[in-house]
Formats: structure tokens, C-alpha cells, sequence
């Protein structure tokens, strides 16, 4: 019964998460906000809402490893999310394709997984009820929309206004359209971890292995739903946006994990989350090589580059289960 309702629940995010894509693409040609920041800030906050009401939910019922791990996990499928989209970009590979912008969101996200790993390997001073984490990450994560929003802004005539796939909708009618199935898309993705849950409960997995691999894939369903979307109609910078910009959503529910905690959180989190710090670590070294080199071809249905994030991924999850 279980198995049947994440599987509707799933089904649900899918059809939603469709037009969450293309009125996300609408929108940015619309406004001329440009792809990579609306992929970056907007569809990225709302794909991840989902990782934001688990980590609530957890932080409050002093779960720390299950936060930690769902934003962790989270961070590491939708780099492996790539993949993915490379297997259904065509023959030319993904990373090949994008323009150099993406590349302000991935030092970014390098910046806060050492923001993570420091705050695991050592606690810092409390501010309050917040660690040194919490400010830090809000300031880096506004920094990161700021200078995205400039930089598209600066390459909108050149590249952005190229593109031109809805003059026949209105402006109204795309924040509408937005506004409506970006809610149901949160509605039935905050399902989802509640039935993961009791997926997991009768395997008798560690948390922090389940938070990781189990509640980290199921609340990034919006992002893979959101991202193939965007890819099936052109709109690769608005996919790859909003997988990197997930990310530094993500890094940003842990400092309001941290706010809703009651201690020391990070003091609270298992060693082994450090691990997948490490491996995140590596797989946005990839991506970064292969968006420099840009590869011309694929060796199969894979590049380079994103067969190298797969393999990344899955490597970790065995040292994770290892470490459980």
C-alpha cells in the first residue's frame, strides 16, 4: 500500500513538475531574467521545498543526521541528475553545451561544501541559537543570486534573447500558470518523505544511510522531473540552473536547520556525513573540468564527464552504507 502511494504521489510531481518547466522557461524569457538565473533562484527554490519541509520536520524532532543527510544526499543526486540529462541531450554531450555562466554556480557550490565540511569537522562558536554556519551561508547564497542576476543581465541581448518559444502566452497567464503547478509539485512532493520514511523503516538502515540515500533521492524527484522537462524543450541552461542552483538551496535549509535546533547541531551530526562532503567535492571537480574542456563527443550514451559523476555517486553511496 505504501509502494502504491509514493508511486501516485510520484506520478503526481511528474505531470506537474512538466509545466513547472516550461512556465519557469516562459517566465525568463518573459522578463528577460535570463535561463541560468530563473533555473538558478526561482525553479531551483521551488524544486527544493520539498528538502526544505524535511529538513524542518527533522531539525524540530532533533533528527540531525536525517536533515543533514537528506541535504547531503540531495546535493549528491542531483549532480548525478546530470547523467541523466546528458543520456537524453542528443549527440552533442551536456557540458559541451552550456554557457560559461554555469560556472559562477559551480565555484559557488564548491564554496559551500567547504562551508558544510567545516562546519562538521569543527563546530565553531554559537551565535545565539545558530552556529557560524547559519550567517555565512545567507550571505554566500545571496551573493551567488546577486552576481548570477548581473551576469545574465550582462549576456541577455547576446545569448537569452535568442530563444524565443512563447510569444503567444502572456505574461499574466505564465506567473498564473507558475504559481499553480509550482504549488501542486510542493503539495505532493512533501508526501514524499513521509513515505520514504516508511520504506525505510522496514530495511533497518542507519539514519544517516537513509537520510543520504533514501530521503536525499526521493526529495530530489522534483529536481529530475523539473529538469528533464526543461531538457525536452530546449531549455538546457534553465534544466542545469536548476540542478546547481538546488544545490545552494540546499546548502541554505541547513542553516535553517541549524536556526531550528535546539544546540549545537553540527555538533550532533555523525562523522560519516563527512564523507559525502568528500564525494560531493569530487563530483563538482568534474563538472568543472568537463564544462572547461568541453568534450566534442560522447563514448556512448554518456560523456566523459557526467559517466565519471554516475560512477562518483555510486562509489559514495558504498562508502556511506559502509560507514552506516
Amino acid at each position: 500500500m505504501t509502494a502504491l502511494a509514493f508511486l501516485g504521489v510520484a506520478l503526481l510531481v511528474v505531470l506537474a513538475g512538466y509545466r513547472v518547466a516550461l512556465y519557469g522557461d516562459a517566465l525568463a524569457e518573459k522578463r528577460g531574467w535570463g535561463r541560468a538565473w530563473v533555473g538558478l533562484v526561482l525553479v531551483a527554490a521551488t524544486t527544493s521545498l520539498p528538502e526544505l519541509f524535511t529538513g524542518t520536520s527533522a531539525a524540530l524532532q532533533g533528527l540531525v543526521d536525517i536533515a543533514v543527510g537528506d541535504v547531503l544526499g540531495s546535493t549528491l543526486f542531483n549532480l548525478v541528475i546530470l547523467s541523466l540529462l546528458d543520456a537524453v541531450s542528443g549527440r552533442v554531450p551536456l557540458l559541451g553545451r552550456l554557457h560559461a555562466g554555469h560556472t559562477l554556480a559551480v565555484g559557488f557550490g564548491l564554496l559551500f561544501l567547504a562551508l558544510e565540511g567545516a562546519a562538521l569537522w569543527w563546530d565553531g562558536p554559537l551565535w545565539g541559537p545558530v552556529s557560524w554556519y547559519a550567517p555565512a551561508a545567507l550571505v554566500l547564497y545571496l551573493l551567488a543570486a546577486r552576481l548570477t542576476f548581473f551576469y545574465e543581465r550582462r549576456r541577455r541581448v547576446a545569448e537569452t534573447e535568442r530563444l524565443r518559444l512563447y510569444e503567444g502566452l502572456s505574461e499574466a497567464r505564465v506567473v498564473r500558470g507558475y504559481i499553480l503547478w509550482g504549488g501542486v509539485v510542493v503539495a505532493a512532493a512533501t508526501l514524499l518523505p513521509t513515505l520514504a520514511a516508511r520504506l525505510a523503516e522496514e530495511t533497518g538502515l542507519g539514519a544517516s544511510f537513509v537520510g543520504t540515500a533514501l530521503v536525499g533521492a526521493t526529495t530530489s524527484l522534483p529536481e529530475v522531473v523539473v529538469t528533464l522537462s526543461a531538457a525536452r524543450l530546449g531549455a538546457f541552461d534553465l534544466a542545469v540552473g536548476n540542478v546547481l542552483g538546488s544545490n545552494l538551496f540546499n546548502a541554505l535549509i541547513l542553516a535553517w536547520d541549524d536556526l531550528l535546533y535546539p544546540g549545537a547541531f553540527f555538533h550532533q551530526a555523525g562523522e560519516g556525513h563527512l564523507a559525502a562532503v568528500l564525494v560531493a567535492l569530487a563530483m563538482y571537480g568534474v563538472l568543472l573540468v568537463g564544462m572547461s574542456y568541453q568534450a566534442l563527443r560522447k563514448l556512448a550514451v554518456l560523456s566523459w564527464d557526467t559517466l565519471a559523476l554516475l560512477l562518483l555517486y555510486l562509489l559514495g553511496l558504498l562508502w556511506l552504507y559502509t560507514l552506516r
